[in-house]
């Protein structure tokens, strides 16, 4: 499974395989898809820039009059349906192995579908992914290898820690200043006020 894309089957693998290029094409990675309902079922996609920027809510218009074009013309889903786009958000899911080893030191939560010692739900540290596994380090020091393949959901948990990286990926300071870029090799300026 390419590590770039969200592990799927069914519709919403369909539907992932119709939005993923259009995504691509406009700089913008697929992070899920999920297809909610029956009779006027509702197609959620969530996309991250590729270049791991923020998303905008431009950015949603864009991609949903591009991503509903394609679905309108394509007709995977039977009748009337509604879409909204979004940004994974900070509490994001973890659909991919690559949101794995992005977040890799943050608290998640994960619940699989077939039991892995008696369990389906996980609570720990993300420890990254590799040869479709995301492994996690539980609160009791062991570590657990769940089958991505097999994943029910996986999320991260909001805490300090995943905001402050959050920011700090946005440029946002701590105190909610942007940041000025540090070429490498030199010490930041001081900030007087």
């Amino acid at each position: 499974m390419d590590a770039d894309l969200p592990y799927l089957t069914g519709l919403d693998a369909k539907v992932a395989a119709l939005v993923a290029p259009v995504l691509a094409d406009m700089g913008f990675e697929l992070v899920r898809v999920a297809i909610l309902g029956r009779e006027s079922p509702t197609v959620q996609i969530m996309a991250d820039r590729a270049d791991g920027s923020l998303i905008a809510i431009e950015d949603c218009e864009q991609i949903s009059h591009a991503v509903g074009a394609v679905l309108d013309i394509e007709d995977p889903l039977p009748g009337a349906w509604t879409l909204e786009v979004s940004s994974a958000g900070i509490d994001r899911p973890l659909t991919r192995a690559k949101d794995w080893n992005r977040f890799a030191g943050h608290l998640a939560k994960a619940e699989v579908n077939i039991p892995i010692d008696g369990r389906k739900r996980f609570s720990g540290i993300l420890l990254g992914a590799a040869d479709g596994v995301g492994r996690l380090r539980l609160e009791d020091g062991t570590e657990v290898a769940l089958p991505l393949s097999d994943m029910r959901r996986a999320r991260l948990v909001l805490t300090d820690e995943l905001i402050a990286a959050s920011a700090h990926m946005m440029g946002v300071s701590d105190d909610g200043d942007p940041e000025t870029p540090v070429p490498p090799g030199e010490k930041p300026a001081r900030k007087t006020h």
